[in-house]
């Protein structure tokens, strides 16, 4: 590994970084190669469920250009996301995986990059929520979330950057839950915050490789985790809500493409809340 003090800085700049049109295509993703980790979406009670964040970065992401291996624990929900992905025209792998599991992660992000012959970017939008309180919390239980919402992402993140070129991404996606201990669930809550230092960590670690990783932190959002966890606690949207609203799995996906595109290029270690201003006390009451 070079010295960091050797590196060249032009090796992590590229045409958005100084404004000029990006080449040969205008789509903000062309060329990219992404891994996109819990890309399905939990199947719930619901007539006409809304979007999944995970579900919302892939066709988003396809749209942008982005070449896709997507994975999820659930065949039929990431069957869904890669058949959307395709009535997109987009490019898309599928990989079947349990990510608490970690002995199957680095022939996973092995494979990925084969296929699409590299890997620029890896979103880590998997995650978990067992509801329980602090005086029901279980030793397995807790060990559980921690597996599959922090060790994943570390060990994702690990696997990739192998992989990755000078100009790579990673996201984390995190959640209001790490800034917020309200929800009475202590080992989401824990995890979330895990997550946000977790990206300052590879943050760290790849600056020498050019390649940069932030958080995203959506609020309260209109998804099926979170109607599941409204559902689980009523009170979760008994307060105001900024606009008067949930936000949605689409405006996760915005930022989240921000965050990997080279438009952010300078952005790196940052956590970006997504909640329409509630964590700083922005609300609308509705009645």
């Amino acid at each position: 590994m070079p010295d960091a003090t050797a590196l060249d800085p032009q090796r992590q700049c590229f045409a958005e970084t100084f404004g000029q049109p990006p080449t040969p295509q205008p789509r903000r993703l062309a060329g990219r190669r992404i891994l996109v980790v819990g890309a399905g979406q939990r199947a719930i009670d619901d007539p006409d469920p809304p979007v999944g964040n995970g579900r919302a970065i892939s066709l988003l992401f396809a749209r942008e250009g982005a070449a896709l291996t997507c994975v999820d624990v659930s065949e039929p929900a990431l069957a869904e996301t890669c058949r959307q992905v395709r009535d997109t025209g987009g490019t898309v792998h599928a990989e079947v995986a349990d990510v608490a599991q970690a002995d199957t992660i680095a022939p996973l992000v092995a494979r990925a990059a084969e296929r699409m012959g590299g890997l620029d970017g890896l979103v880590m939008v998997v995650g978990i929520a067992s509801g329980l309180p602090l005086e029901q919390q279980t030793a397995e239980a807790w060990d559980h979330e921690h597996a599959v919402n922090v060790r994943s992402n570390m060990l994702f993140a690990q696997q990739a950057m192998r992989h990755m070129a000078p100009g790579s991404a990673i996201v984390l996606i995190s959640s209001l839950a790490a800034l917020r201990n309200s929800s009475g669930n202590p080992a989401y809550e824990t995890t979330k915050a895990a997550q946000v230092s977790l990206a300052r960590s590879i943050a760290m670690a790849g600056q020498r490789q050019g390649i940069r990783c932030n958080a995203v932190l959506p609020g309260l959002m209109d998804t099926p985790m979170g109607r599941a966890a409204t559902r689980r606690r009523p009170s979760r949207l008994g307060a105001p809500l900024p606009f008067g609203r949930q936000g949605t799995g689409w405006e996760v996906a915005h930022a989240t493409l921000f965050l990997v595109s080279h438009e952010s290029t300078f952005v790196n270690a940052h956590a970006l809340v997504v909640d329409g201003g509630l964590a700083a006390g922005i609300a609308l009451a509705t009645h």
